[in-house]
């Protein structure tokens, strides 16, 4: 990564209440991972062979085929399950998916986009690193180099959307890409080849220097010229205006810099993670739930449980990369421990048909009105890979 300049972090104003609050016991949180797991069984007959919707309707996920960004993270759930656990119903379960992601992969079904990394990481190099699954590693190697023909090399950047000629599309990136970037540190590991990782570093350099804004809120998107390179403009697509700071976004960050950090050593990763971090927490309602969009921290807007399940990650991964000195290391943890024990006991949906999903209150789009109030598979995966955080030694399939 080339460095970029590291403004101070805002100091957090709550860190003094959070870290006087309670922390759960171990069979507190051992109850609720219980609680999710009962709920994936719930569920399973009904997305062995289909995956849920990106968002529920009425709490219950509808079932569709392997054409949608987020089907990883439901396969994701099924291999934290295993671990969790040692039951094989999650293991055989998760492995039939894998054939459908090697499916999806070798026929080009509905691949175009960036989020090949919440695809195959969730699903494909987890197999392989938990069972040495030949299948799913070519599946994931697949993926990554379908995912490197979407680097732009004039704007070092990976195109987050749209057919490389659409004009509409061309020099976007996103916030949410940098969970997408482990799929090219893993696929460079694996193979040898360099471009993985040339690229990766590229464009997360880019995302810090561009995508965080000077007071370490963050943009949704932004656009570079794909011919010059040169830095173009900064929206919002999911987030209540252009200059506002999409909630899910802001997570995406915290969550996103210190994965990258695992493979990229630069330490001005770790320092825009505690920027992102403490801004986010810094503009949080009294539970610590963030609203959709953290210029809003009262309870009248809509909250985002899911983007608090990734915040509560990022906050445990940021924490394990900083040194103990750090004077905001314990807040972090803190912070993450608070969020998911909320969740916990106050988000989660109440016993239903099969297909309910876990965490009550996510949303999706709520500019286009889609997955308001509702459960969102991506909050659920990552409130089950907080609690593997919180109550066991485990590692990311990232």
């Amino acid at each position: 990564m080339s460095r970029v300049s590291i403004a101070p972090r805002e100091p957090i104003g709550r860190a003094g209440e959070i870290l006087t609050r309670p922390r759960p016991d171990r069979d507190r949180l051992d109850a609720i991972l219980a609680a999710v797991l009962a709920r994936i069984d719930h569920n399973l007959a009904v997305f062995t062979d289909a995956f849920p919707a990106p968002s529920s309707q009425g709490g219950v996920y509808p079932a569709i085929d392997n054409t949608e960004w987020t089907n990883g993270f439901w396969t994701g759930m099924l291999w934290l399950a295993w671990e969790a656990s040692g039951q094989d119903r999650y293991r055989e379960a998760a492995e039939h998916q894998v054939l459908g992601f090697r499916d999806r992969i070798d026929n080009a079904i509905a691949v175009d986009h960036h989020d090949l990394g919440f695809l195959y990481s969730l699903s494909c190099v987890s197999a392989w690193k938990l069972t040495g699954d030949l299948v799913a590693r070519d599946a994931a190697l697949a993926a990554a180099r379908k995912l490197l023909e979407r680097y732009l090399p004039a704007a070092g950047v990976i195109q987050a959307w749209g057919d490389l000629s659409d004009p509409a599309q061309a020099g976007r990136m996103i916030i949410d890409c940098n969970l997408n970037l482990p799929l090219l540190y893993w696929a460079g590991e694996e193979t040898g080849e360099p471009a993985f990782a040339q690229a990766a570093n590229r464009h997360i350099a880019q995302a810090a220097r561009h995508i965080v804004r000077p007071d370490a809120s963050t943009f949704h998107t932004f656009f570079m010229d794909p011919g010059s390179g040169a830095p173009l403009r900064g929206t919002t697509h999911q987030g209540f205006s252009d200059s506002s700071c999409w909630a899910r976004g802001q997570a995406w960050g915290v969550a996103g810099f210190p994965l990258v950090h695992r493979y990229n050593a630069e330490p001005g990763l770790i320092e825009t993670a505690a920027r992102l971090a403490n801004y986010f927490l810094n503009r949080l309602p009294d539970d610590l739930i963030c609203c959709w969009d953290l210029i809003f921290a009262d309870a009248t807007q809509p909250r985002d449980s899911s983007a608090a399940a990734i915040a509560a990650c990022g906050l445990l991964e940021l924490a394990r990369a900083l040194p103990l000195s750090d004077p905001d290391r314990e807040t972090y943890e803190t912070a993450a421990l608070a969020m998911v024990e909320t969740l916990g006991e106050r988000y989660l949906l109440p016993p239903g048909p099969p297909g309910t999903g876990v965490l009550a209150h996510a949303v999706y789009h709520m500019p286009n009105g889609v997955g308001v109030d509702e459960a969102c598979i991506w909050g659920d995966y990552f409130f089950l890979e907080a609690l593997m955080r919180l109550t066991r030694v485990w590692e990311p399939y990232w």
